[in-house]
């Protein structure tokens, strides 16, 4: 996944949307489709929903270009928090739809399970999201800890580098990870998806 944009390409892609130019449409689609969508699909584990939610993105994007404020953060993250908005907005009305479909029409979910379908749906794309945004040395190091079961030393060797920059670079993932557990309450975003992680 590339890295958060410099400011500068940020203002400029900013202008060419506002000045309706579909060429910039579709470099930032070649640029952030990928997170929109993994993001999406992460949150509602729905592949079509993750389709439709992308394209509502990407649309939104091209409609209101001005909303976009460099001073809150990258394009990359504003980009992020309209994808985790749309698909909040998208798994309530799963649920109340699905309970509905269960318990009879007009049934309404419990508030408090709902809310923590939303904070854990949240979590799981915010943790996607903080890997996808991580340097690549660290993401390196997460990937063969844990998706590949070695253990420091096996990624010191694996990575090439010292067994103290292989717990170095093991202990700051984790922490980067670590700010991707529930905190906010209603399903707003948690922080960071209006800054740069």
């Amino acid at each position: 996944m590339a890295k958060d944009a410099p400011p500068r390409w940020d203002r400029r892609m900013q202008q060419r949307l506002t000045r309706g130019e579909a060429a910039a449409l579709g470099e930032l689609y070649d640029r952030f489709a990928s997170l929109v969508h993994s993001q999406a699909y992460r949150m509602l584990d729905d592949e079509d929903a993750a389709d439709l939610v992308t394209r509502e993105v990407f649309a939104q994007v091209w409609e209101n270009p001005e909303a976009y404020d460099p001073k809150q953060g990258s394009m990359r993250s504003w980009v992020a928090r309209l994808t985790h908005d749309r698909s909040v907005r998208r798994l309530r009305r799963a649920v109340a739809v699905s309970y509905a479909a269960e318990h009879g029409e007009g049934a309404v979910p419990d508030p408090e399970e709902l809310e923590r379908r939303v904070r854990s749906a949240t979590a799981a794309a915010r943790a996607d999201y903080i890997v996808s945004s991580m340097p690549a040395s660290l993401r390196r190091a997460l990937e063969l800890a844990y998706t590949q079961r070695r253990d420091y030393r096996q990624t010191a060797a694996d990575l090439g580098v010292t067994e103290d920059e292989a717990r170095r670079r093991l202990r700051l993932g984790l922490q980067l990870l670590s700010t991707a557990g529930p905190r906010s309450p209603q399903g707003s975003p948690p922080p960071g998806y209006g800054h740069t992680p």
